[in-house]
């Protein structure tokens, strides 16, 4: 299936590795040129432009979109993506890691929309993703800035996506279940360590729990995501959508 986004720019962000880069790559093999922000980010080829900086830090953030539109002239697509705030319970957090979570997790998202829609609405096209976490729906005790942050993100996606809909600019979230990234196997690790077994106990368990009864694969998500960043998904505005495996019980 043609996507209809061959050369279509898009800015992927934490492209290094993991969800990040899997999603480049599958959005480069649908023709698109590549922008890619990581804090430790190499090129995989010639047609990526990679940008090293931090997502958290909004002068970094202003450069990677300037460096950009240096390049490629525009941006048609965002595809925003964080690593986790520092995961511990309500009581054990404090004031500082939350706002470092607020900044890493939230406040890069918000700026981000609000360097590239104004371009968008002028050409009327445009594709938002941004990837969250299932604990958006389903809340975890250890992941509590998380869970607070990502159901604010469904929030954000929901109330953006009305507001730009009629400028052809179309916003959702994807909600990710159990991938095996770096962020995965250092909260398997303090599971592993609270639970008092190994990590592969921990690793089978998590699993057993899943109904397809498996990890997902990080081509999987950036399927997902390649496909709402298409012509294909033109009416298809403000959700949030779990590509978890069937792990989240909610049906709502």
């Amino acid at each position: 299936m043609d996507l209809g986004i061959s050369n279509r720019v898009a800015m992927v962000a934490a492209a290094s590795k993991g969800l990040g880069r899997a999603t480049a790559e599958a959005l480069q093999a649908e023709g698109c040129r590549v922008s890619g922000l990581a804090r430790s980010i190499e090129a995989w080829n010639d047609d990526m432009l990679a940008v090293r900086g931090d997502i958290s830090n909004a002068e970094d953030v202003q450069r990677w979109v300037d460096e950009t539109i240096a390049k490629f002239g525009q941006v048609d697509i965002l595809v925003t993506n964080t690593g986790g705030p520092p995961a511990a319970p309500f009581m054990k957090l404090t004031e500082e890691e939350w706002r470092g979570g607020i900044d890493s997790t939230l406040m890069n998202v918000v700026r981000l929309c609000k360097l590239v829609i104004p371009d968008m609405q002028k050409r009327r096209w445009g594709r938002i993703v941004n990837l969250t976490s299932f604990v958006a729906k389903q809340p975890i005790e250890l992941l509590t800035i998380s869970s607070t942050l990502r159901a604010g993100l469904s929030a954000l996606t929901k109330t953006l996506a009305d507001q730009v809909a009629r400028d052809g600019i179309l916003v959702n979230a994807i909600l990710p279940g159990h991938f095996l990234t770096d962020r995965q196997r250092h909260l398997g690790e303090i599971r592993a360590e609270q639970q008092g077994i190994t990590l592969d106990e921990y690793f089978a368990k998590t699993e057993a729990g899943i109904p397809i009864g498996r990890y997902g694969r990080a081509e999987e998500l950036a399927n997902v995501i390649a496909f709402l960043c298409s012509e294909r998904a033109s009416y298809l505005t403000g959700a949030s959508i779990q590509v978890d495996g069937g792990l989240v019980r909610s049906t709502f």
